[in-house]
């Protein structure tokens, strides 16, 4: 079935959570009176209203034609390599954190194997989704593709309404929310009891630090971390909210449609509790990049770090892109987050390395404090817990750090800051 037909099919039947009952009338008219008539690629505009950016959706891809998910990033689109064909696929944005354009090409059927896999893993036939996050990024996509397929509900609210004032809704226990570690900390501080209503908070887009975890847990929030990118379409591992109330802080295991292994760095099979890359393969998995025309193979190497427990549950511990080398000793600057962050001190942390002519690089920390603290306070509690060459040797305060609202940091935007701004 194409969207529309599965929007069809829903005729008299709730969908959208407060909105009027139209969606389909207004997909079909963009799909007869407009998109059928176009050549050449579709583009969706990631600055329109969230619910016509769904019912251009449904009417773009049912067309087969290519269609292009614009986002903040996307000024201009590149032009692809060659004459590739890309009709029916589906180019969503990523890597935006860099300023780049550069999308991750899918299509129907590799949404909907994402769709498949999530309904067996949590083994439920109508999916009921709270959706935050836009659509124009994979996260927010797909949960409104999970209620569209399933006969499931949707309700769409912005997270700038929500931090005001939460919106009430029947049976919080039906639904699933979907958050970044920034946004949990900001709901848990101010609208904690809110947030303890819904069936499942899922928690993804960042990794999130030890100390806001045992806070979830102690809050008794029904927290499921997962791990997933665009290329993934989404999740591909999951822990279920019991056991991470029991104790579990893992990004949990391979959802029904996803394979997983780690790797060394010869392509051995790392053994349990050995680090090594994160290896995908998935029937939700990417055709590859555009404007890039080289096919990508079966198996996806990704940029993450991590290991299986004894147990089977996959520990996500930083990404090869970002690991610091200084003064020939290596690091990952998670390690140092988590300490940074573990002080209960500070609302907000990024650590990266920043070139330096002496020591290759040097460990950079950017923070948002929640309370009136210098780096010297901050040097001196670390010295507890981390040996000397993992300590910040610059230190930059900012009343936020620059994100998205997916949670991604703007890099760039945090070098140039550095540059001008860090200290000792």
């Amino acid at each position: 079935m194409t969207p529309l037909e599965y929007l069809e099919a829903r005729l008299g039947k709730p969908w959208l959570v407060g909105y009027p009952e139209d969606l389909f009338y207004l997909s079909s008219l963009y799909y007869y009176e407009t998109y059928q008539q176009h050549s050449g690629p579709i583009l969706i505009p990631w600055d329109i209203d969230r619910v016509e950016f769904l019912a251009k959706f449904i009417a773009a891809v049912s067309t087969s034609k290519p269609v292009f998910l614009t986002s903040p990033n996307c000024k201009n689109l590149p032009q692809p390599d060659n004459t590739e064909d890309l009709s029916s696929c589906i180019m969503i944005p990523t890597g935006g954190t860099l300023g780049q354009s550069r999308f991750a090409k899918h299509n129907w059927q590799t949404l909907i194997a994402s769709v498949e896999g999530f309904k067996e893993y949590y083994n439920i036939e109508q999916i009921n989704s709270f959706c935050l996050l836009p659509f124009y990024h994979v996260s927010g996509l797909m949960q409104a593709l999970r209620t569209l397929i399933t006969g499931g509900k949707l309700v769409v609210c912005n997270y700038a309404t929500v931090k005001s004032q939460p919106l009430e809704i029947d049976s919080y226990a039906d639904y699933f929310i979907s958050l970044v570690p920034t946004q949990l900390k900001f709901m848990m501080e101010h609208f904690g009891p809110w947030l303890q209503r819904f069936g499942t908070v899922l928690l993804g887009g960042a990794p999130p630090w030890p100390c806001l975890l045992e806070s979830a847990r102690l809050a008794n929030i029904p927290l499921a971390l997962t791990y997933g990118m665009t290329e993934t379409a989404s999740q591909i591992v999951a822990l279920r909210s019991g056991e991470f109330l029991g104790g579990n802080s893992s990004s949990g295991v391979p959802l029904p449609h996803a394979r997983i292994t780690i790797e060394g760095e010869k392509g051995e099979i790392s053994l349990l509790g050995e680090i090594g890359t994160v290896v995908v393969e998935s029937n939700s998995l990417f055709l590859g990049y555009y404007p890039d025309s080289q096919t990508r193979s079966d198996r996806f190497y990704t940029d993450d770090l991590g290991y299986f427990d004894q147990s089977g549950y996959l520990h996500i511990v930083g990404r090869k892109s970002q690991k610091i080398i200084t003064g020939g000793e290596k690091l990952y600057p998670k390690e140092v987050e988590d300490a940074l962050l573990n002080t209960g001190l500070l609302r907000d942390v990024l650590v990266m390395g920043y070139p330096d002519s002496y020591w290759g690089e040097i460990v950079t920390a950017i923070y948002v404090a929640g309370y009136k603290i210098e780096s010297e306070q901050l040097k001196a509690m670390l010295s507890k817990s981390l040996v000397s060459y993992k300590l910040p040797k610059k230190w930059l305060q900012l009343d936020s750090i620059p994100r998205n609202e997916q949670g991604k940091v703007n890099i760039k935007e945090i070098e140039n800051l550095v540059r001008d701004k860090a200290v000792p």
